[in-house]
């Protein structure tokens, strides 16, 4: 079914509301001057253009509105405006995206370079569009007997390029595609090269739990860094501690704003909300994610992991009771864990429940556990790209596009990328 013309989500903002505001309104009508004006692109003569407007009012962000674009009828999605004339509507989900560190006007962008993997190419082509650039050139082939053949095809001496490779499904192939990219570019005398990893793979294998186990996520780690990258930007690590497997720069990046603008315009009550974490590892996650709901307050489940990818919910820490529970995890694999956790929130009187993470991974059987009922909806970025067996009338994609290609802007330019999550 094609995604309906000019359709559009009103998206508030739960961020920047005073404290009067916050103890008798909804979420979503707080003030959204925290952040001054928003950052807006557009493209005119082939040279990029910034203009800066006020935001007084919620904003409306218009989703995709391409005849050519298709989405499951299973499922809904939700995506910024990716449309060369829709490209002074694009913010960051309905967050402003400037501070007085960032110019006014990108400059040298002809020194950019932005190339894209095989593993998710809409994503990378949505970064593209975002920041009024092509994305490079580049040829990428497999050979009859699985081995991967890049080449650049243009030129990218005495440029910082940035590779758009998430490490997902299947992780080893998608891996092994992003080294050779970066060798390839570092061959083809980059100045920089900056692997942008929105998932990254192995992340989960980061410590020893039993004897005689490896740290894949530091094996991956030094392989990025030996094939030649000199930073990367990724998206919600499993574990913060990861950064420090890398001995180059790491941009670490949230997909929390963006999951927090589309919840805001949900208009629901401060007062009936509950923030669930899944498991004891996710509360730093879930109290941080409440604290920008209005500061809702805390439920925690205690969960007894029995082997990987099988998990076994013992008991609640919180009161959920008539509220609607929203559980905040950074991924989604077999989705055990999480529909384990919403069947006790049923149990202990939650009103709804909602589901959120960056990152879906929907290893079988995850669509039939997250489709069986249990859930309000799902919500989702699209740091991995969903398979159209995979939508169901319960699932929301929220594109981080956006982010990412203001990050990108930020890298290129020096200035800080901090300052977008304050």
């Amino acid at each position: 079914m094609a995604v309906a013309s000019m359709s559009a989500v009103c998206v508030g903002s739960a961020f920047g509301a005073s404290a009067t505001d916050q103890a008798h309104s909804t979420l979503g009508m707080g003030s959204s001057t925290v952040f001054g004006e928003t950052l807006r692109c557009g493209s005119a003569g082939g040279s990029l253009r910034f203009s800066h407007k006020t935001l007084s009012q919620p904003k409306c962000v218009i989703s995709n509105s391409s005849n050519n674009s298709s989405v499951s009828s299973k499922g809904r999605t939700v995506v910024p405006p990716m449309h060369q004339d829709n490209w002074n509507n694009i913010s960051f989900g309905s967050r402003p995206l400037t501070d007085l560190s960032v110019p006014e006007l990108r400059h040298n962008s002809s020194r950019l370079k932005i190339f894209s993997g095989t593993a998710n190419l809409q994503l990378s082509q949505e970064i593209a569009c975002y920041m009024g650039l092509d994305l490079g050139k580049i040829k990428i082939k497999r050979f009859a007997d699985g081995e991967i053949y890049v080449q650049l095809q243009e030129s990218v001496r005495g440029c910082d390029v940035f590779l758009v490779q998430p490490t997902c499904p299947p992780a080893n192939e998608n891996l092994m595609e992003l080294l050779i990219m970066i060798d390839a570019c570092r061959r083809a005398s980059a100045k920089t090269i900056t692997a942008v990893i929105p998932y990254f793979g192995y992340a989960r294998a980061d410590r020893k739990t039993q004897g005689r186990e490896s740290i894949a996520a530091k094996l991956a780690a030094n392989l990025i860094t030996e094939a030649g990258a000199n930073r990367v930007l990724t998206c919600d690590l499993h574990s913060g501690q990861s950064m420090g497997y890398f001995d180059i720069p790491v941009d670490h990046v949230y997909g929390q704003p963006v999951i927090l603008d589309y919840l805001a315009s949900k208009m629901i009550s401060s007062d009936d909300l509950v923030v669930v974490s899944p498991d004891v590892g996710g509360v730093a996650r879930a109290r941080a994610f409440a604290k920008k709901l209005s500061d809702a307050p805390l439920a925690i489940v205690d969960k007894r992991r029995q082997g990987h990818n099988i998990s076994e919910v013992m008991n609640l820490i919180g009161d959920v009771k008539g509220k609607v529970a929203v559980m905040v995890d950074d991924m989604i694999d077999t989705a055990g864990t999480i529909t384990n956790s919403a069947a006790l929130l049923h149990a202990e009187g939650a009103r709804e429940v909602y589901a959120c993470c960056t990152h879906a991974v929907f290893s079988p059987p995850a669509i039939e556990r997250l489709s069986g009922g249990l859930f309000q909806e799902v919500i989702i970025t699209n740091t991995i790209p969903v398979k159209e067996q995979n939508y169901f009338p319960q699932l929301t994609v929220l594109s981080v596009a956006n982010l990412l290609g203001e990050t990108i802007w930020r890298v290129h330019d020096d200035c800080s990328v901090s300052s977008i999550f304050r």
